[in-house]
């Protein structure tokens, strides 16, 4: 692999930022087996090394969990990043809003802010959503790629299903509780009916934390050309996922297959538009979501972002262009969107 030092040098100097990471999944895995200060001892090495200032944080639940004991898991998770900060006060802070980001930024820690990846634990109890608010969850994914309560999810590869659907009452009337209380919008994992209605029904900040361009690799889990268009035309960021099927189809897609999404989006809507979010799987607990899908993250952890900002340099992206896609736009995004 070439030399990262120039666009690890870089990163050191800017706000960097990941849109979306199962963190609390694995930290509740690894508490769980009995350890202590996951986060400081596995994690926050190669997050300094790739100079990462801000993680977004899904709270995700395995199907082995579903449905009893969704809204359990997710609140488990919850407390294990709450733990984790109790136990690294010094290097770790979770956030509700800018401020709070800026104020770890700051004092030299990570900020962390919650978000759902799919809407599982709620089931159909809307005030639930409330209850999540209060413990800092500021983002709101409807679906992994499933049907849950409020909609109906897309699948990684075509698969033999009935009638799809788009929103469903519950979904609609979750988004307007979202709206009431101040959330954004993750529409990643939604399928295309999906998409569609979410836009129609929710009027506050939406980005696709996680999602890549179908039309440089035709998989429903990333975004059309005419969808890009429309989240951009509402303000909203698209993430780039370092999931190596959804960055090409050749066996061994790399970090450059990566940077020809971010080319096909900035041609499309310009260079605001675009964040990362990696979606690092590797280090998932097994049965871990890559090793199913037979894929693996281009982008080798966090701290090989150096040689991801390396090669967009390579590439022609200047040190605007890469501060304003590793951080600066998502940073204007949340500032905008976390009102409290």
């Amino acid at each position: 692999m070439e030399s990262h030092d120039e666009g690890r040098d870089l990163l050191e100097r800017l706000f960097v930022a990941d849109a979306h990471f199962d963190l609390p999944l694995m930290v509740l895995a690894r508490r769980r087996s009995g350890e202590r200060r996951v986060i400081e001892r596995h994690y926050l090495e190669g997050l300094r090394r790739g100079g990462v200032d801000l993680l977004v944080c899904s709270l995700f639940v395995p199907d082995a969990f579903l449905p009893e004991m969704a809204l359990r898991h997710a609140l488990d998770q919850v407390a294990a990043l709450r733990e984790e900060e109790a136990e690294s006060p010094h290097a770790l802070r979770l956030c509700r809003n800018v401020d709070d980001i800026e104020a770890a930024g700051a004092s030299g820690r990570l900020a962390m802010i919650l978000s759902f990846e799919g809407a599982e634990p709620l089931g159909t109890d809307l005030g639930l959503l409330r209850v999540f608010h209060d413990l800092g969850v500021r983002g709101l994914g409807l679906t992994w790629s499933r049907r849950n309560a409020a909609a109906d999810g897309c699948h990684f590869h075509a698969v033999p299903e009935g009638r799809r659907g788009g929103l469903s009452a519950f979904g609609v009337a979750l988004l307007a509780e979202a709206r009431r209380l101040g959330c954004y919008l993750d529409v990643s994992h939604l399928n295309d009916e999906g998409f569609w209605d979410a836009l129609e029904h929710f009027d506050g900040p939406v980005m696709a934390s996680h999602s890549n361009c179908r039309s440089l690799v035709s998989v429903p889990r990333n975004l059309t050309d005419e969808q890009i268009v429309a989240l951009a035309g509402r303000q909203g960021l698209v993430g780039m996922n370092a999931c190596s099927r959804f960055v090409a189809s050749c066996d061994r897609p790399d970090i450059d297959a990566l940077i020809d999404h971010v080319d096909h989006v900035v041609g499309l809507v310009g260079i605001g538009q675009v964040c990362l979010g990696l979606d690092l799987c590797d280090s998932l607990p097994a049965p871990d979501l890559s090793s199913s899908l037979d894929a693996f993250d281009v982008v080798d952890t966090h701290g090989a972002l150096g040689y991801l900002a390396s090669a967009m340099l390579r590439r022609g992206y200047g040190e605007g262009d890469i501060a304003a896609i590793f951080g600066g736009n998502l940073h204007r995004f949340l500032k905008g969107a976390l009102t409290s």
